[in-house]
């Protein structure tokens, strides 16, 4: 278990791990890349959802963001499928990542690092807590955008389990830059 002395080495752990540190902006754009996710790649099996006739690993991505805008006080990460019926459907939902950690491992959301840095997962379109992973209905593949939000304040009355819908209406109240990447998933 994770004490909150640890947390340093976490970020520092992190941070070793996807070579993004420090809370200075370098030059460039607001950028999200994932060693998973190649552009223009299909959501490989691993993360997509072990149910409802999925067979996947249901884990969550591994991602890594640079260049945060000024002001940035910590982030928060989306998964959203604009292709779903109706008003789309949330994948998954974080908010209250520090403004020191700029990547999260491969299923950080079931591994423990998120609640280990404080932050704080919604309950996605399915129904569960945390990350669950693409399962569209047989046909057309759906396209699965993956934002990491930069905010401006990290406070909040949200609750782990509140509705992904929750969330998205707090990170866009409290958003000061986006970066995304979209893969796909059919079946």
């Amino acid at each position: 278990m994770l004490r909150s002395r640890d947390l340093p080495a976490v970020g520092a752990m992190l941070c070793a791990m996807f070579a993004f540190c420090g809370t200075a902006r370098a030059n460039g754009d607001f950028a999200l890349t994932s060693p998973d996710l190649p552009v223009g790649a299909t959501m490989p099996a691993v993360h997509v959802l072990a149910a409802n006739g999925c067979t996947g690993g249901n884990q969550s991505p591994a991602l890594a963001w640079r260049n945060p805008p000024a002001g940035t006080a910590g982030y928060a990460v989306s998964v959203f499928d604009p292709d779903a019926p109706g008003r789309g459907f949330w994948h998954w939902s974080v908010f209250g990542i520090p403004a020191d950690v700029h990547a999260l491992p491969q299923n950080a959301s079931a591994s423990g690092i998120l609640k280990s840095i404080g932050a704080i997962q919604a309950q996605n379109d399915y129904g569960d807590d945390g990350y669950g992973g693409p399962c569209p209905p047989p046909g057309r593949a759906h396209r699965y955008v993956i934002s990491v939000h930069a905010l401006r304040d990290i406070r909040t009355s949200l609750q782990d389990g509140r509705p992904a819908a929750v969330f998205a209406h707090e990170i866009d109240a409290l958003e000061i830059g986006k970066a995304s990447l979209t893969v796909t998933y059919g079946r």
